[in-house]
């Protein structure tokens, strides 16, 4: 790969912003703050002086970096069967061509591989993913697009954006509610990803980048299909989610409703596709529905009327987490009842007792899963919870490890070992076949937290 990234000439591209403004009037249990200045329209529209974009993201700098990035997240290979490395083995001959393609407007993307990814409530979730070449390019515009447009998003957007994360956007949702703002507009959209029309995004696309080139790829990408069981089918509608440009071109689409309720003044957070607004009454609440729904509409989106409701900012889910009134009147953050839900059955997902598995290879399974876990929910205030689930994860691999020794005197010869008086030994040995029972009786008092710690295994509390 780096041998055909030597061929490539070094350019760069230059961009300057221009804005805009609008007035607005709103009622004062609705407003956030001040009115900001915007477009009249409700986008944004700094059309960037943006030509050679395209050859500025071709350039072999801007490409190494691109395939330093593709190659660090892994995945697997898309239509053509190639994984990284046969990609760069094959890019070594065929980049100066593809490169050649690219320029000259001829490049034809292929279709991306359907992927079902299995959700915790059952359902699945579709992901496109494409081939590691197209990948390749799509991260190469990604680089040189995102320092141009990420500035012009609303500041009330936080989903994959540099330097933003989930985090931001509970903390808005907690400092809006803590300032008496309770009641909150959660918008959910119907299959977001699957409804996009590409002229509307396209055309929000333009506003905001002067390249053909880089647009008529861009169209190209939207258009590539998608293929099922071997069968190619056409898309002509939707961002196949699993591409590097998704999550920008999603941003793109949805910040004209961001600067719509900005010029209002509302208070709100948005990651993605979920939008909350906080407002100061169930009145306010409606109005402002009512005109989410004529914005979304007028996107030729969606909402979804059984998972979007006006109600209570406190208990209501938002990326996970819930809010809730402590003593003081101080507003914090617990993780969501249908998270906590999630997360024991992916643990019992992970703990199978039948699994055939060592408890080092269980807990070499557990371990990434609850470090990512517990660092996602870390603004979680219930340290009650976590020392439950402590107790509840413990009592599984006590009840594992149980079922791995099986037998009496299995049992009683390494309890004795990792230093058991007699009588629970015995005791213990006695009820082997009470997996469950057992694990949370006095075998408690040899496989105690400090046995798990020994093993790796990460402590939520």
């Amino acid at each position: 790969m780096s041998k055909a990234m030597r061929q490539m000439p070094q350019q760069c591209g230059r961009a300057s912003v221009t804005s805009g403004e609008a007035v607005r009037d709103l009622a004062s249990d609705e407003a956030c703050g001040p009115p900001l200045e915007h477009p009249g329209t409700g986008s944004a529209k700094p059309k960037v002086g943006t030509g050679g974009l395209l050859e500025a993201a071709l350039t072999r700098q801007n490409l190494q970096a691109a395939w330093r990035r593709v190659k660090a997240n892994k995945g697997t290979a898309g239509v053509d069967g190639l994984d990284i490395e046969q990609t760069a083995h094959m890019l070594q001959t065929s980049w100066p061509a593809i490169r050649q393609a690219l320029l000259q407007g001829r490049y034809r993307p292929s279709p991306v591989r359907k992927v079902m990814i299995p959700k915790p409530d059952g359902s699945q979730r579709e992901l496109g993913i494409p081939t590691v070449t197209d990948r390749l390019i799509q991260q190469a515009l990604l680089q040189v697009l995102q320092p141009l447009i990420d500035p012009t998003f609303s500041e009330h957007s936080h989903g994959f954006r540099p330097g933003r994360r989930a985090h931001d956007a509970v903390k808005a949702a907690r400092a809006y509610a803590q300032s008496g703002k309770r009641v909150v507009v959660d918008v959910d959209l119907t299959k977001f990803s699957d409804r996009v029309i590409h002229d509307i995004l396209i055309g929000r696309l333009q506003r905001r980048i002067d390249d053909a080139g880089v647009i008529r790829l861009i169209r190209a990408y939207l258009n590539a299909g998608i293929m099922d069981g071997g069968v190619v089918v056409d898309r002509h509608l939707g961002t196949p989610q699993g591409g590097p440009l998704s999550p920008l071109l999603a941003n793109v689409l949805l910040d004209e409703v961001d600067k719509a309720l900005e010029a209002r003044g509302y208070c709100f957070a948005r990651y993605a596709d979920d939008c909350n607004v906080y407002v100061g009454s169930r009145r306010a609440g409606e109005r402002v529905m009512a005109h989410l729904r004529k914005l979304y509409t007028g996107l030729k989106l969606q909402i979804n009327e059984a998972k979007s409701a006006v109600a209570s900012a406190l208990g209501r889910k938002f990326l996970g987490y819930e809010l809730w009134v402590a003593k003081g009147k101080e507003v914090k953050c617990a993780v969501a009842h249908k998270a906590l839900a999630d997360f024991k059955a992916r643990i019992r997902q992970l703990t199978r007792r039948s699994g055939g598995r060592s408890m080092a290879q269980v807990v070499e399974k557990l371990r990434p899963y609850l470090l990512g876990w517990k660092a996602y929910f870390s603004m979680a205030q219930t340290p009650k919870v976590w020392r439950e689930l402590d107790e509840w994860l413990r009592h599984r691999l006590r009840a594992i490890q149980l079922r791995h020794w099986k037998r009496p005197r299995t049992i009683y010869r390494e309890l004795k070992a990792l230093g058991a008086t007699e009588d629970v030994a015995k005791q213990v040995a006695v009820n082997s076949r009470r997996w469950w029972r057992n694990s949370d009786g006095l075998v408690k008092t040899v496989l105690t937290i400090a046995y798990f710690d020994r093993l790796g295994v990460p402590r939520l509390s």
